[in-house]
């Protein structure tokens, strides 16, 4: 099984990251903020204002070690890639995949399944916990039509309309979830969010999204070309499509997890001129290191039968999915929480 390394989050602004030796170096003009050895790093994340070496970024994509820019909301901008790993036949598959409606179909309506039972299953829990609620309750048998609809769908078209009348029943009820502390959703808003939910879990969403296009990559699978959403320029469309599986089971819930623990308030937020609501810098290290401690703790893989960081799900899910394009195993198995 791959070890899971440390992911460095650069969220310091005008910071600076150089090599030195066989490690990554983090300054702020003439002050060293870390330097950490490159053996123990497979991803880094920079946000806002961070410059790089062009000689580190040369070193990252040899040792492919991912190395991303994102703005100061989580929007992604680019990325530094090394020579493609993998086997080529395993990515022209991949190819004559994606061009196929009906082999698209098959693997599309098994992620769109995964997302709607796993959030399904986060509602689930929320009535076990605290009791009856017509408004969930109701949520919940809508999400179970949702997954017999899908079931039967012929087109990559259709899963996507099932997707998306799912996502607005799971969503017009997470505000039910939320334990006070003045925190309020209305619905989903994005690029850029304008509330503090939605700005935590379009910020989940993107360190998800991120490690999903790393074990792609990984694997040999080319992150851009996705069975359920379709090619767009700069868009990884197959991690957003892995990405699917993971949003209610470990984005949603470590953004109810960070409010109703009182880990994160209010006042950790600031609005811009523009009307959208970003994390302050403290906050957003509390979130990064909250993920971080979330990304170690170690569940039992509902199709590997075996414990596995949750930080490792992406890369269980991508050679998976590997596996299946090969043509060694009939069903690609969605992430699926029991």
């Amino acid at each position: 099984m791959k070890k899971l390394l440390n992911t460095l989050y650069i969220t310091r602004q005008k910071s600076y990251l150089h090599k030195e030796r066989e490690t990554i170096v983090v300054k702020q003009e003439k002050n060293k903020l870390g330097q950490f050895p490159a053996l123990t790093v497979s991803n880094i994340l920079c946000f806002g204002q961070v410059s790089v070496s062009p000689f580190l970024m040369g070193y990252c994509g040899d040792r492919n070690i991912g190395l991303s820019f994102y703005t100061e909301y989580g929007k992604f901008l680019a990325r530094v890639q090394g020579k493609e790993t993998g086997n080529v036949l395993l990515r022209r598959m991949q190819y004559r995949w994606a061009d196929d409606e009906v082999k698209s179909v098959s693997i599309a309506g098994l992620v769109v399944a995964a997302k709607i039972a796993n959030g399904r299953s986060v509602l689930m829990r929320e009535v076990r916990n605290h009791g009856s609620n017509s408004s969930i309750e109701g949520a919940v048998k809508h999400l179970a039509a949702s997954l017999r609809r899908v079931r039967h769908a012929s087109t990559v078209p259709e899963i996507l309309g099932i997707e998306g009348d799912a996502a607005n029943n799971y969503f017009g009820v997470f505000n039910e979830l939320l334990k006070g502390n003045g925190f309020e959703f209305s619905g989903r808003v994005r690029r850029p969010a304008t509330d503090p939910v939605n700005a935590l879990l379009s910020f989940a969403y993107t360190l998800i999204t991120h490690e999903c296009a790393s074990a792609l990559q990984g694997v040999g699978l080319d992150p851009y070309v996705g069975f359920l959403h379709q090619d767009r320029p700069g868009r990884v469309s197959l991690a957003v499509d892995l990405l699917e599986e993971f949003r209610a089971s470990w984005a949603d819930r470590f953004v109810l997890t960070l409010i109703n623990r009182q880990q994160v308030k209010l006042n950790d937020f600031v609005t811009e001129a523009s009307g959208a609501v970003r994390l302050t810098d403290d906050a957003r290290k509390t979130l990064l290191t909250a993920w971080q401690e979330r990304k170690q703790v170690e569940i039992l893989h509902p199709y590997l039968n075996e414990k596995v960081p949750i930080g490792l799900l992406p890369h269980c899910q991508a050679m998976l999915l590997a596996r299946h394009l090969r043509g060694d195993t009939e069903y690609y198995p969605p992430y699926l929480v029991k």
